[in-house]
């Protein structure tokens, strides 16, 4: 067994209960560390002069944003255009050298991208690279200063691994299983037609889509039908012949989702056409947390249903899971809002809605730990290709105020030394 297993597994069940969360937990805590520096700090002295004979002081300094270098951008097939620009938008701000490399999924955008758009951008510090998996991983070899890749968690893997030999920073936008808990407490018409409209928006091939609901058996009866008004609403009652109704891109993955059907008991929807790729907009109940569908991104247009007996069972069952790329609660409580959005983690959070949370350029997106790694979505995207970097300048005059820090470090001088590089605490703190 690994020596740290214990040890992790405790400071784990920590962070569950919720532990380090409340403010007055937070500021105890920074306060203990303040009395550690007071009450032990001769002997930091000692311990720093024993180790390294060194005392240091604090400056002040500014940040400058500075462009990383030549960047990496790998764009999905799902959102192929607005996937690709808005990270260049961000890395021309930030004024980086990008290096494109759309989906050989989606072909007709790739080849539009590739033959197009470098007749607007300037050739010598912008290009664009058609390749497949076998290329990607030779494009991958070479030394990046900056990769931001959005896909899936196991491609995510191979992107990091690769850019791990070169020390090379990431940011990695990954999917997961968006939980929807629908609490008995609603406007369950309201429910229907926004988790509709999130799960069947693109026939259910975005990263944010709602992919199960948690809900109370009571609940559920009331929202299959409400479901079922709102898919006939959206798509009419063949969804197979709406212009509003999205196929799957490719047969493979055709083929993958059609096989999820198998999970639970299809109570709405089901119908299937392999020659066009198309999947009705689905629901599914009766689904256990072992069946197959329950065990992957589902990314196609099929929502499953899984009964809890209230908030807590809900929680729970979330936290049992990788952090998600998004979470969404419905309800008219606040206190169930608040519950939900205090005792999980995920990459972003939306309350009575889907999907919408991802549209203010206010907000920074990206997911968290299994989801992803990284932010952006407006001027976060020009932060997350720019490097912070710590700058100070300083008079080359005035030397005499510099004596101070010089050895040797006569007895006499050392108040002066610890009163320039003592760090004064308020009472009280505010935490951003």
């Amino acid at each position: 067994m690994n020596p740290y297993a214990g040890l992790v597994s405790r400071l784990r069940a920590a962070w569950l209960s919720g532990k380090t969360r409340p403010m007055e937990y937070r500021v105890a805590q920074l306060e203990a560390l303040g009395r550690f520096l007071d009450e032990k700090k001769q002997d930091i002295l000692d311990a720093l002069a024993s180790d390294m004979r060194k005392v240091t002081q604090l400056d002040s300094a500014f940040i400058r944003k500075d462009p990383y270098g030549v960047v990496l951008i790998i764009v999905p097939w799902n959102y192929p255009i607005n996937l690709l620009l808005v990270p260049l938008i961000g890395a021309i701000a930030a004024g980086n050298c990008v290096v494109m490399k759309p989906s050989e999924i989606s072909k007709d955008v790739e080849k539009l991208v590739a033959e197009t758009l470098p007749n607007y951008l300037d050739k010598d510090c912008f290009a664009v690279v058609t390749a497949g998996v076998e290329e990607t991983n030779k494009l991958l070899e070479n030394k990046f200063d900056y990769i931001f890749f959005t896909g899936n968690s196991s491609v995510g893997r191979i992107i990091m691994t690769a850019a791990a030999k070169h020390l090379t920073p990431v940011t990695l936008e990954l999917g997961g299983k968006n939980p929807c808990y629908v609490s008995d407490t609603c406007e369950v018409h309201n429910v229907a037609r926004r988790v509709a409209w999130g799960r069947f928006f693109n026939a259910g091939q975005t990263c944010v889509a709602p992919d199960y609901i948690l809900c109370s058996v009571e609940m559920q009866e009331k929202l299959l039908p409400a479901l079922r008004e709102a898919i006939t609403e959206f798509y009419g009652p063949n969804p197979q012949e709406s212009p509003d109704f999205a196929r799957i891109m490719g047969d493979k993955h055709f083929q993958r989702i059609r096989a999820l059907l198998s999970s639970g008991r299809v109570a709405i929807g089901g119908q299937t056409d392999e020659q066009e790729r198309y999947i009705a907009p689905t629901v599914l109940v009766d689904v256990q947390p072992k069946d197959p569908i329950m065990q992957e991104e589902i990314f196609g247009p099929i929502l499953p249903i899984l009964t809890v007996a209230n908030v807590d069972e809900a929680i729970a069952f979330i936290n049992a899971r990788e952090q998600p790329l998004a979470l969404y609660v419905f309800s008219s409580c606040k206190k169930v809002l608040r519950q939900v959005l205090k005792q999980t983690s995920s990459g972003g959070f939306c309350a009575n809605d889907t999907m919408m949370h991802m549209t203010l350029t206010s907000l920074p997106f990206g997911g968290i730990g299994h989801s992803g790694l990284g932010r952006y979505h407006g001027r976060f995207t020009f932060e997350t290709f720019s490097h912070p970097r710590s700058t100070l300048l300083r008079g080359a005059g005035r030397e005499a105020l510099n004596t101070l820090r010089y050895p040797p470090y006569a007895s006499r001088r050392l108040p002066l030394l610890r009163a320039a590089a003592e760090t004064r605490r308020a009472t009280a703190c505010a935490l951003l």
